[in-house]
């Protein structure tokens, strides 16, 4: 499934490909997942529906919102828009919804871990970091 026409529907699956990570969208569980790679050719054509789901789910979320970002790699572009997903999240806190994230990264990518850690202090929000071998 593309990201484009996701607007409305309870439980979103995006199959990953080399250039574009595998997304779960399940605003009955509260449950989102990011995995894979994001090297989007045009990112904001690709988050840009996402970005509307989750402003959406935020203003009726579950009473716990549980996000996962298992990420191999995503470049800058990209890193924007992880940046405005996070923003966005967040605001289920607003709503009643107890938020959970959780940052993987394996234990050898340091990067990674940064990247987790730069996206916690800028958004303000606590991450649970998961190292993977």
């Amino acid at each position: 499934m593309h990201a484009s026409g996701i607007s409305g529907k309870e439980i979103i699956n995006i199959e990953g490909t080399s250039e574009t990570p595998e997304i779960l969208l399940n605003s009955r569980e509260g449950v989102i997942r990011f995995s894979g790679r994001s090297l989007p050719e045009n990112p904001k054509t690709f988050f840009n529906p996402i970005k509307e789901w989750l402003a959406e789910y935020a203003k009726n979320p579950a009473p716990t919102t549980h996000v996962s970002f298992i990420f191999d790699y995503f470049n800058t572009a990209s890193s924007k828009l992880i940046m405005e997903i996070i923003d966005i999240i967040k605001t289920v806190e607003e709503n009643d919804s107890k938020l959970i994230i959780d940052w993987h990264y394996q234990e050898d990518d340091e990067d990674m871990l940064e990247a987790g850690e730069d996206f916690e202090a800028v958004t303000g929000v606590n991450f649970n970091y998961i190292s993977y071998p």
